[in-house]
């Protein structure tokens, strides 16, 4: 059943979240996470953050949707794209930190699925309408960098030292990870929004191919920072739904 408003698609992550947490699902680390952006998204609507609140729900619609089909033909063994299956294959690998799985998440859905979405939502010229409602997201994503943070010292003990080294100076991994992503799928979506059917066709499976690319290089990014990494996942709290909730729900 098609979803017609911010609010279902709340309502459906939450349904996910709940799924992974109760089959202690990996995949549930960026369901927690794209659920606060997605709250996060529809309290600027309701605040009037945004210029063209409606337009700005039915993205959030229809990149939700992009999502939540492929996390269910996944649980169905069905055909998805290459890069979300790598990034829901990828909640199988004990190696990969909290982290690897949340940068993964942002890789595929952001710079896959958005720009389609936006290019669906707003084709043609009146893509342009979009962009700057489009980049105010960021701003609003921005304020959960923080609590995302204190998350991960949460999980990860010696974060808390890191941040205290780095005395509150170092860019957040992941808001900084979301504003890339975010202006390489602005480029995207205005070629797509001006593309006849059969080069969009082409274009996505391209776009698919090099963000699988992106996953694989986030899943293993060389020798050395592999056994970096393989350090910390031995450190990290290793409860799996508590992990979720903490995403879900710590607020600093």
């Amino acid at each position: 059943m098609p979803i017609s408003s911010i609010d279902e698609v709340v309502l459906t992550l939450r349904s996910i979240v709940e799924e992974c947490r109760q089959k202690q699902s990996k995949a549930g680390f960026f369901a927690a996470l794209y659920l606060r952006m997605t709250e996060a998204v529809k309290e600027g609507i309701s605040n009037h953050q945004f210029e063209n609140a409606k337009l700005m729900e039915q993205l959030d619609i229809c990149f939700a949707e992009r999502y939540i089909s492929a996390y269910q033909a996944y649980g169905a063994k069905q055909k998805c794209t290459r890069s979300w299956k790598l990034t829901f294959d990828s909640c199988g690998n004990n190696d990969n930190i909290v982290l690897q799985h949340l940068l993964m998440g942002i890789n595929t859905h952001i710079n896959l699925d958005l720009a389609i979405a936006a290019a669906t939502v707003a084709p043609g010229e009146s893509i342009h309408r979009l962009e700057k409602d489009f980049n105010r997201i960021n701003d609003i994503i921005a304020t959960l960098s923080d609590d995302v943070q204190e998350c991960l010292t949460k999980i990860w003990f010696p974060m808390r030292l890191v941040t205290r080294i780095m005395n509150g100076k170092q860019e957040a991994v992941l808001n900084f990870s979301i504003t890339k992503a975010r202006q390489t799928s602005w480029a995207n979506a205005v070629l797509l929004a001006n593309m006849i059917e059969v080069q969009k066709l082409s274009y996505i499976d391209s776009m698919d191919s090099m963000v699988e690319k992106v996953g694989r290089a986030i899943q293993s990014p060389g020798f050395w920072i592999n056994i970096l990494l393989k350090l910390i996942r031995r450190t990290e709290y290793n409860n799996i739904s508590r992990t979720i909730t903490l995403i879900e729900t710590i607020k600093v």
